[in-house]
């Protein structure tokens, strides 16, 4: 596991866009297409938008969403159905995007994202890391031992609460309390995983990432330890309780 550190988000933003775009294109010509995962929340805002200035023939990547609430309609602003296609989807128009939509039939979807996710290997994982250290909506005591690739979970109130605190709900009750994630063995799976993690918010949540005494449930980001090829791009605010240059 690799930290990079840089002054700003937007610079932090730039970064991990850069990195993510040099992959897709390796995949691209290598196979004809590439295959990634796409993480939401305010987190990721400088570094979607650092992704629309990358030079990436996107009709020839193949994009997965990570995770959505239950029982909330497309049209709330806080949908990540309605994040990914406002902000990124719409303007980039890739090969293909699979929504995690819970407008539908719930187990319907589930199967058909398993389908669709396995039929090859993800190349690139862009995965968040939360204020609770969650991976996608995996909260501690996150699940490690899931096969299946998409489930429904309980929202953790930690996890309500940063849901809270980033202006996406009026109040904790709005904030729904069950959503599909995608597990924390089907993120593993990806060849190349990039976490861009900025803001003082998550400083705590970098420092128990690497400094946990064990990997474990209680701390979900841990399980990142058990990949070969795990980037995290951090700020300097998000890096103020680790050791490193920025």
């Amino acid at each position: 596991m690799n930290i990079i550190c840089s002054e700003t988000p937007e610079e932090l933003g730039e970064k991990a866009a850069k990195h993510v775009s040099q992959l897709l294109r390796k995949y691209i010509e290598s196979n004809g297409i590439a295959r990634m995962l796409m993480s939401t929340g305010a987190s990721q805002f400088t570094t979607i938008n650092a992704l629309l200035n990358e030079n990436v023939d996107w009709k020839k990547v193949e994009i997965f969403h990570l995770d959505e609430y239950i029982n909330l309609p497309k049209t709330h602003p806080a949908s990540f159905v309605k994040y990914l296609e406002e902000r990124f989807i719409s303007k980039i128009q890739p090969y293909k995007m699979h929504y995690v939509d819970t407008e539908g039939n719930i187990d319907e979807l589930i199967a058909h994202l398993t389908r669709e996710i396995r039929k090859n290997p993800i190349d690139v994982g862009l995965i968040g890391i939360g204020e609770n250290a969650h991976i996608a909506f995996n909260d501690p005591p996150a699940n490690f031992e899931s096969d299946d690739a998409y489930i429904i979970v309980n929202l953790a109130e930690s996890c309500r609460l940063q849901q809270l605190g980033e202006g996406w709900f009026p109040t904790l009750d709005d904030v729904p309390k069950t959503a599909i994630t995608i597990t924390v063995k089907e993120i593993l799976k990806c060849k190349h995983i990039i976490s861009a993690v900025p803001f003082k918010v998550k400083a705590q949540a970098i420092y128990d990432t690497l400094n946990a005494p064990k990997i474990t449930p209680m701390v979900p980001s841990t399980a990142l330890r058990n990949h070969s090829d795990v980037i995290i791009y951090v700020d300097k605010d998000s890096a103020s309780k680790i050791d490193v240059e920025c």
